[in-house]
């Protein structure tokens, strides 16, 4: 999970295939950066092709959904190969993102803006 998003993955031995919500990586995921941020575990762990992924992912928006699968794939190589966990440790892949949305407050116009200040 990222923020209010929340991915499920799994992983078994094939070519490489990443589908997303029964999508292509490609047609889900149109920016490379989000697409980098998700084989990023394989490339840490060294396993780039060795595994098919699949999806499912729900709520919150494009970076959201990809921190959030991340995360998940990061986990299933770990629940796979506990050998993998040390090199995505380091890079922080199998810490879950904690910041969410913080809730508005009486008085205020959001979290933390508060309406201009006058002095008379």
């Amino acid at each position: 999970g990222r923020k209010t998003t929340t991915a499920r993955v799994w992983i078994q031995p094939g070519e490489g295939v990443i589908t997303v919500n029964r999508r292509d990586i490609l047609d889900y995921f149109p920016r490379e950066s989000h697409r980098e941020m998700i084989i990023s575990p394989f490339i840490a762990s060294k396993t780039c092709g060795l595994f098919d992924v699949t999806v499912a992912v729900e709520g919150g928006g494009v970076s959201g959904k990809a921190g959030a699968i991340r995360h998940g794939i990061a986990r299933a190589l770990e629940k796979y190969n506990p050998d993998y966990r040390p090199p995505m440790k380091r890079l922080g892949y199998m810490t879950r993102d904690p910041r969410k949305v913080e809730r508005k407050k009486v008085g205020l116009k959001k979290a933390r803006k508060a309406p201009q200040w006058v002095r008379r």
